[in-house]
């Protein structure tokens, strides 16, 4: 058995969970890496990483490098002699760094490799409407998420399950596996096995404004699964239309109904305590939204306060 001495690389809450559970495993961990500290907010506060806060609270070494080839870095990195480097979210490493631990560096990507490489697997999985997925522990290598593979574990995704809910899941099967994975590595017995692309390969492309548009005139399932794979972050948007007035809006609860009737696609149609957008095969209800400026709040919230005119539609 050789005795791990680990480095770990990670920046947002979903690598605290794998760290927390490495620690309290009682594994050796000699340095912590995270992104440099960001400004955020109205006052530009510089604000920690969630890996820099868990690693201050439990007198991690910490390093922030802002260049991952900066010489002083990786000597700094050299003199740290670990053996193995963990990485969950974090970023793509230069080979000098990857390649300097004598057991390698393994990633923990929150997928079923080969498919949904990339920045955001959680919730392309289910926008995509899939009803599986899982995590891949894999050896790094010079691309992205194409290293041989080590362990992966697998669970289903519920009909109605958002991306914070499925990633706080995949959070759990991720330490259990990281754990069975150390556990390989440290007894000699880490197989792998080569990545092999289906033909159908389907890909984690990184979120933006544009992708995040809710485009009313899809599937009633296609909207749907679009709404629950980004809330609660970023979430959904589109604009709201009403008297002239233009809002850009976020959803981030829905439920879809079914239904056949005559209203053009995207007719808001609201009651003094539903709302609802006509689609092609039914309805999207919305139940929690965010109007510019504001703050999260239910649709009995809002519509307490606003009535929308029958011409009110979305776009």
């Amino acid at each position: 058995m050789e005795k791990l001495r680990i480095i770990f690389m990670g920046t947002p809450e979903f690598a605290v969970g794998i760290l927390d559970t490495i620690v309290k495993n009682n594994y050796e961990v000699v340095g912590v890496i995270t992104a440099a500290d960001k400004p955020a907010g109205r006052g530009q506060k510089l604000k920690y990483s969630a890996v820099k806060e868990y690693a201050l609270e439990n007198n991690l070494n910490l390093l922030q490098p802002t260049n991952l080839k900066d010489e002083n870095f990786l000597e700094e990195l050299k003199s740290l002699n670990a053996n193995l480097q963990i990485v969950v979210a974090f970023r793509m490493l230069p080979k000098v760094v990857w390649e300097m631990p004598a057991l390698g560096t393994f990633n923990l990507h929150a997928s079923l490799l080969p498919n949904y490489r990339g920045a955001a697997p959680i919730n392309w999985a289910i926008i995509n409407g899939e009803t599986k997925t899982g995590v891949t522990t894999f050896f790094i290598d010079d691309k992205i998420d194409t290293g041989a593979m080590i362990l992966s574990a697998e669970t289903t995704i519920e009909p109605a399950e958002n991306a914070g809910q499925l990633h706080d899941r995949l959070m759990h099967l991720g330490c259990d596996t990281v754990i069975n994975t150390l556990k390989a590595i440290e007894s000699g017995n880490a197989a792998t096995t080569i990545q092999n692309d289906p033909l159908d390969i389907k890909t984690a492309y990184k979120l933006n404004k544009e992708n995040c548009k809710i485009d009313w005139s899809k599937s009633i399932k296609e909207i749907y699964n679009l709404i629950r794979g980004l809330s609660p972050y970023p979430a959904a948007w589109c604009f709201f239309s009403d008297k002239g007035e233009e809002w850009n809006v976020k959803i981030y609860e829905a439920k879809a109904i079914s239904e056949k009737h005559n209203f053009p696609t995207g007719s808001l149609i609201c009651t003094k305590k539903e709302m609802k957008i006509a689609v092609n095969e039914g309805y999207i209800q919305i139940a929690a939204l965010q109007f510019p400026g504001k703050k999260k709040i239910t649709v009995a919230e809002l519509l307490n306060g606003i009535t929308f005119s029958e011409g009110a539609k979305v776009y």
